[in-house]
This record gives C-alpha cells, sequence and structure tokens, in this order.
C-alpha cells in the first residue's frame, strides 16, 4: 500500500529530526500527522531490521492477514537503538498510536525505556531468547533449515563456510545462524522463507503471540 510505506517514509524522518508537533507543507510531523488520519492507521509494530519485518509479513500473509489494511504499520527501525525516537513520536505522546514490537533479549532494556518514556503500556513487547533467526532455526530444526538452505541454492556458500575453523566447535544451530548474517540480504530473505516453511503449530512463541495481538 502505496499510503503505508509513505506513512513510514515520515515517520522515519520525524524520528530522525526529534519529536515535535505537526509543522507545514513537507514537514514530516504533520506528513505523518495526516497519514495516519488518512489511512487509519492504530497500531505501529517496531522492528530492529528488514529480517524482522519479512518474518512477520510472511507469518501475516500465511495466516490470510492483510495487516495495512487492518491499520497496523510493520516498521523496521534500522537498530534497537533508534526504538526510544520511534516510541515518542508514534505512541501516546505523540500520534497516540498503540505500540508493539518484537526484539532480541539483549534489545529488551532499549524497548522497555522507549515505552516508559512514551507512556506506552509495556505488554506489547515480546522477546525473543536470542533473535529470531535462533527461534526460527530452533522451531525448523538444523536439517530441515539444511535443507532450505540447498533448495534456495545456497548449499555451496554453506558448505564453505562450515569448512572454517571458526565455525569447528559451534554447535549446527549456531552456525546457521552465524551463516544467515555472513552476506548482506540473506538474513531478509530467510526471515520470510523460514517462516513460509513452517509447520503449522511450530510458529515461535514471540512471533506467534505478536501477531496474536494485532
Amino acid at each position: 500500500m502505496a499510503e503505508m510505506e509513505a506513512f513510514r517514509a515520515a515517520v522515519t524522518a520525524w524520528a530522525a529530526a526529534g519529536p515535535a508537533g505537526p509543522g507545514g507543507p513537507g514537514d514530516p510531523a504533520g506528513a505523518a500527522h495526516e497519514l495516519a488520519a488518512l489511512l487509519p492507521v492504530r497500531t505501529v509494530v517496531l522492528l530492529e531490521g528488514l529480517s524482522d519485518t519479512a518474518a512477520v509479513d510472511a507469518l501475516a500473509a500465511r495466516s490470510g492477514r492483510d495487516l495495512a489494511a487492518e491499520g497496523v504499520c510493520v516498521l523496521p527501525m534500522g537498530g534497537a537503538m533508534s526504538v526510544g525516537r520511534f516510541a515518542a513520536v508514534l505512541g501516546p505522546s505523540g500520534l497516540g498510536l498503540r505500540l508493539t514490537g518484537l526484539c532480541d533479549e539483549a534489545e529488551r532494556p532499549y524497548y522497555v525505556r522507549g515505552w516508559e518514556r512514551a507512556g506506552a503500556a509495556p505488554e506489547g513487547i515480546f522477546v525473543c531468547t536470542a533473535d529470531l533467526e535462533d527461534e526460527l532455526i530452533r522451531a525448523l530444526g538444523p536439517d530441515r533449515v539444511r535443507e532450505l538452505v540447498h533448495d534456495e541454492g545456497d548449499h555451496r556458500a554453506l558448505r564453505t563456510f562450515l569448512r572454517q575453523p571458526a565455525q569447528q566447535d559451534r554447535t549446527a544451530q549456531q552456525q546457521l545462524r552465524r551463516f544467515l548474517g555472513t552476506k548482506k540480504g540473506r538474513k531478509i530473505h530467510y526471515g520470510r522463507a523460514l517462516v513460509e516453511a513452517l509447520a503449522p503449530g511450530r510458529v515461535p512463541a514471540p512471533l506467534d503471540d505478536l501477531l496474536a495481538a494485532l
């Protein structure tokens, strides 16, 4: 939906500039307010990056849901440390939207502080034990993930990667998780592919609970 893309762009520009009230034409705060009312947006899902976004979008699609049509904006922030700025412009102190988010365990403090400063309800934060890739690999099992890597044409790259001395003492789970992050765009691609391969009832709890809360 073009309007949702425009809303994401306006919010990202607003968060980068800092919280402020609506301004004149071209002002990102004013544009975000106008687009939020036009769509209308009711909930925002704050995610660290594009791989998480690909996974959430894939899970929604396989569940037959159109989040944009439901007024849900899935928004990659480009890093968890930005969550405070995004929460400020989107939550009760900004646009007044409901905040939800998915993060890694290590990022939880950033999210909690961001939610608190924005006056948002903390139950909207869903936490992965290590990260989302780790959750998905555990849900599928290393053997199934290796099959998917083969099907996606990355089996030679994986074989080369596994020969590296640094990988010899790691578990299969750790190896695969590291492999997904070794090439630009790979985590994004597999964020979708791993979710699409999940059997019914095997969706990792943080991801499943997030979608159920929307």
